[in-house]
């Protein structure tokens, strides 16, 4: 059982108030909406659940697993390791500075939440990116919580942000948003209970969908979202 208090800080790093910025991204839900792909709160669904099975957010939801476990054990040489390796597999300039500018965020508030807190951090860190997975990963670590709770409210943060963007881009009315989160409870069930068996030569994706979504939103003529 989750303790009141770990509970507490997992829906503080699920909640929409963190801030981070995870509002201003669709991650591709806006072309696909634009192109008429995605019309309905069942197109979502089915985009979602299939990222969830092949996507890249299980590689994400992997290694920020594997950043919980290396500041755990003050293995930094790792925690860098897998933030270069999650910087290089993103395929779009967009994906990419969502991920960093989110990690960037997550550190800074960190760093002020709990000064000192981040003392062991590499110095590579204060002057190259940070993956978000990999900021979740050491704030998971820094409040004690358990990995895979905390993989499980990774996916749902990010399921709920991008159908957030479904409700205002489709549009999708609120009510319909909420019935479909309720949907994807055991999609994402599933793959939390998944994810932390995967070893490292199973962190493949085939999310060329996602990727060519990405790459068209950013010459995009009008948009409300960033990626």
């Amino acid at each position: 059982m989750t303790s009141a208090a770990a509970l507490l800080r997992l829906l503080q790093l699920a909640s929409p108030a963190l801030p981070v910025g995870a509002y201003s991204y669709s991650e591709g839900v806006e072309t696909l909406i634009h192109q008429g792909r995605i019309t309905s709160g069942e197109n979502l669904a089915h985009w979602l659940i299939q990222e969830l099975e092949m996507g890249a957010i299980r590689l994400e939801a992997a290694v920020m697993g594997r950043a919980m476990v290396a500041w755990q054990e003050s293995d930094l040489a790792a925690l860098e390791r897998w933030n270069h390796w999650l910087s290089a597999v993103r395929e779009t300039e967009e994906l990419r500075q969502q991920s960093w500018q989110m990690g960037r965020s997550l550190l800074r508030l960190l760093r002020d939440l709990e000064p000192g807190s981040l003392n062991p951090l590499p110095d590579t860190f204060s002057t190259q990116p940070c993956n978000f997975a990999i900021a979740f990963g050491i704030a998971a670590a820094l409040w004690q919580l358990p990995i895979e709770e905390t993989i499980l409210i990774y996916l749902q943060s990010w399921a709920a942000n991008l159908i957030s963007a479904g409700v205002r881009l489709v549009p999708l009315g609120q009510t319909e948003g909420q019935r479909l989160l309720g949907h994807l409870a055991d999609p994402l069930s599933r793959a939390a209970e998944r994810i932390p068996t995967l070893l490292d030569h199973d962190l493949t994706t085939c999310s060329w969908g996602l990727t060519l979504a990405s790459m068209t939103h950013e010459t995009q003529y009008s948009r409300l979202f960033r990626s």
